[in-house]
Order: structure tokens, then sequence, then C-alpha cells
């Protein structure tokens, strides 16, 4: 692979001499492939050790080679998230510096690698809102989330403008702003044949406008988490030093092993004569993983008229409460709902459209505020949809870590029946399936609901995530062997 020269030039000064060999070394080299396990799906199933991720040793692991993951129902189960490495290097900042129950933004979520491992690793009581302005790109992020399967996340489509009104709102701001991409140089082709130090500067000052716009939603004391997928100081060791002296911040240190290769400030490197930053570097060729940029601040700043989550109200009718033991289009069914979930009496039921949600009813005054000042795409766990007299079970509540062990028949399936029904075919069922709604599962693990009427089952799984592609390798990382 052959790198821009202007950023060869500036690069070599940027890490030094040695460094810059190790990474131009990388740059001709395959990259690493790594998943990310999820603690509510795969802890307690046997799956071989071995492939840590240095720094996150507990969740991370690395795979021998890439194998197809759409064969895999496990993928679609959500037991993993296919996740770049050094971005698992998150999980550093979250395991020491939240310890207690927060309300916390991933503002640049998609796809959902960070929003996955954030809601992981957050303390149980938390609430995490996950957004995406792009259309499309949201949905995609909607889908990841519902596969890891929490009930307390919001997935919300909004620039982050929009969160400025919900002023002191957020304990945890995790910001892995957009970049000039240095980073995914041996991944992605049009990263490196987009790049100029024109893009660079176009990219430093939109990560300064999307902080500051920002930044009101994060309460005084509160933790921002700023990170890029590239290495030049510009867009990294600048932007930290100028959210510290504009926007009101203190660095925290993280704790990283020598062992791990992880670099620091790079601008010592090249003869900064200033104090340098409590920051981290992975390095592709130093670390196994591309490139990543992670730093911690703590919010000095105060916010002119801050009062939390009471800074805005108002709430729309989709999103409505519905009321105990209300007749009508939703009958005696809260009870039935009640039936489905692992902790009935913790959530509120809202009407949306024809459906109804879960949501946990102690952030409900939050998801109020919250579709007041941004637009929310999925909340909590989506139950049910209207189907003439009867109500349809959704495919969230499927994935969902609360579906309540007893509510529905399971039929364990092999792998073969398994990917005919991530291919949305109809499904003959043993006949010890009763009739009615039940689960399909692979290896312990729920795939999504069928509507068994006897000869057949109909398949319920949604047509928009169905599998499509034609020719599939079996795989399943149940018989992975992990390096």
């Amino acid at each position: 692979m052959k790198v821009p020269q202007d950023f060869e030039c500036r690069a070599r000064k940027w890490l030094g001499e040695e460094r810059y060999g190790c990474l131009e070394a990388a740059f001709q080299e395959e990259p690493s492939v790594s998943v990310r396990l999820n603690p509510a799906k795969v802890k307690g199933l046997d799956l071989p050790a071995g492939g840590e991720v240095p720094w996150a040793a507990a969740e991370g692991r690395y795979l021998k080679d890439r194998p197809m993951f759409t064969a895999d129902p496990w993928f679609h189960a959500g037991a993993y998230y296919v996740q770049e490495a050094s971005s698992m290097s998150l999980g550093m900042a979250v395991r020491r510096y939240v310890d207690s129950p927060v309300v916390a933004l991933d503002l640049c979520a998609a796809p959902g690698g960070k929003s996955t491992h954030l809601r992981a690793l957050l303390p149980e009581g938390s609430l995490l809102v996950s957004n995406e302005p792009v259309r499309a790109r949201a949905q995609v992020l909607a889908e990841n989330m519902t596969k890891w399967g929490h009930p307390d996340v919001v997935v919300t489509q909004s620039y982050p403008a929009d969160f400025s009104r919900l002023t002191g709102f957020f304990d945890v701001v995790v910001a892995d702003v957009p970049c000039s991409g240095e980073g995914m140089f041996r991944k992605e082709a049009d990263a490196v044949a987009g790049w100029s130090m024109d893009c660079v500067a176009m990219c430093r000052d939109r990560q300064r406008d999307i902080l500051r716009a920002v930044w009101p939603a994060l309460r005084p004391g509160g933790l921002l988490m700023y990170s890029t997928c590239t290495f030049n100081p510009y867009e990294n060791e600048e932007n930290v030093d100028w959210i510290a002296r504009e926007l009101g911040a203190e660095l925290l240190p993280l704790a990283v092993d020598e062992a791990w290769h992880v670099c620091g400030d790079l601008r010592g490197d090249a003869g900064c004569a200033g104090p340098l930053l409590p920051v981290c570097h992975f390095l592709p060729g130093l670390v196994r993983g591309e490139g990543f940029f992670l730093s911690v601040l703590r919010k000095t700043s105060t916010n002119a008229g801050d009062c939390g989550a009471e800074s805005a109200v108002g709430m729309p009718a989709r999103l409505r409460k519905r009321e105990k033991g209300k007749s009508g289009e939703g009958g005696g069914a809260d009870s039935a709902f009640r039936s489905w979930l692992r902790h009935p009496l913790a959530f509120d039921f809202r009407d949306c459209g024809p459906r109804v949600v879960a949501f946990r009813a102690a952030w409900s005054r939050r998801l109020d505020l919250l579709c007041r000042a941004a637009k929310v795409i999925h909340a909590g766990i989506p139950l049910a949809e209207r189907k003439g007299k009867d109500w349809m079970p959704l495919h969230a509540l499927a994935l969902s870590a609360e579906v309540a062990p007893s509510a529905f028949p399971v039929a364990e399936v092999d792998y073969d029946t398994a990917v005919a029904y991530l291919r949305k075919e109809a499904l003959v069922l043993p006949p010890a399936v009763p009739k009615g709604y039940a689960l399909v599962a692979y290896g312990g693990l729920p795939l999504g609901f069928v509507k068994n009427v006897g000869g057949r089952a109909n398949n319920l799984y949604p047509a928009e995530w169905k599998i499509r592609t034609g020719h599939l390798v079996p795989y399943s990382l149940r018989d992975s062997s992990f390096l």
C-alpha cells in the first residue's frame, strides 16, 4: 500500500523514524480480525479460551482469519460484535471512571461498536443514548443495538446541537468523532485516496464544532471520552488541549500496561516544548489493531442556567404511556405483556402507533425529555404489534435479555434450520412444539419468533434483516479457535 507523500513526511515527524518504520511495515500486512463477546448472552456458555485482546481481555478475542460472519446464527443472535481491537480500548476508560449508574450519550455511534461495548460495561441502572444523524446509518445502529439485547437503550437520529437543549442531561459523553481516517489506511482504500492536509484541517474544525455544540448537554463534573481513528496531533492532542482550554475541562490519566506498546502524546517525539498530555495512541505495527486515539476529560466549566433533566418538557403522543386497565384497542393485553418480561414491574408500557414498547420506569421522565429534544427511533423493548384481534410479539423481544424464559415455547434447531430461518423460509417444527408463537433458538440463544400453525411455522424474522447471500460458508463462533 502506498500512502500520500505528504502524509509520510509529516507522520515521520509525528511518530519518529522508529515508530514510522513499524507503521510502514504494518501497512503491508493484513489487518487483524477481532470480535467482542456479549456478556449477557455468551457468559456461562462453553467457548474456548485464548486470543484475548490485551486491553479488553474479558470480552475481546482475536480470530485466526476472517470468516463469513453472515453465516453464523450466533452473529444474528447478538452473541458478539465484530469490532476492531484498538477501539475496544474505550473499555479502559469506562472501567476506571464509571462505577455507578449514569446517563451516557454515544454521540457518533453508528454502526454500534462502541455503543454495544458501552452498554455491556456501564453499571446496571444506567441509561445509554446512542445517536447517529444520518438516517441509513441510524437504522443500522438501531438494528445492532436491538441484537445486543439490553433494554436500557435509546437510539436517536439527531445532530449534536439538538442535545444542547438538554442542559446537563448526560453524565458521560462518548465522542468518536468523524476524522481523516489515517488509522484505517490499510483497511479502507478510500481513506488513503481522500487524505490531504486540507481534509485534516476540515476534520479538526468540524470536530470542534461538534464538541462545542454538545458541550452544554454534559453536566459539570461529567466525563467526555474523546477518540478518533487517526494519527495526527491536529485532530488529537491539539483538539484535546483546545477542549480543556476553551470549553473547560481537565484531562484524566488512563492506566496502560507497558507490554501493550501503547504510545502517549506523540508531540514529544516531534520536539514539543510544552507539557505532554495523558492520552493514548494505538499504532499498527506496535499493537495488533488499527490506528486509534483515546482521551478522557472531566468537565470543569459550569452551564449557565443548568437545570439538568428539567431543561426540556413535553412528549410526542407517539410514545405516550398506556393507562393501566385501559380498555378498547389494548383491552387486557397489558397483563399478557407483563408475563413476557423477567422483571415486569420495572417497566412502563407505551403506545407507539400500532406497537407497544416497554421502557424502564425509572428512566421514563428522561425518555419524555429526549423525545422533546431529539428524534427517537428506538427505545427500550418494542414488545408487540397489533394484528387484527391478536398481539404479535416483536423481534426485539426475542433478542432482549429481558424476555422471560417461560413466556414462549422454545424450538432448539440445528445449523441448517437456523440458516433457513435467517433466510426467512417457512419451517416445520417438531410435533412437541405447541401451536402459537414460539422462539427459534440455536446453541441456546434465541434467533426470533415463528407462529406455529401445525404442519408448518410462519417465519416472523424481519424481512429487512434476512440473509440474502446465495452462497454461505458454514461458520459458528461456538466452534472457533481463538489466537
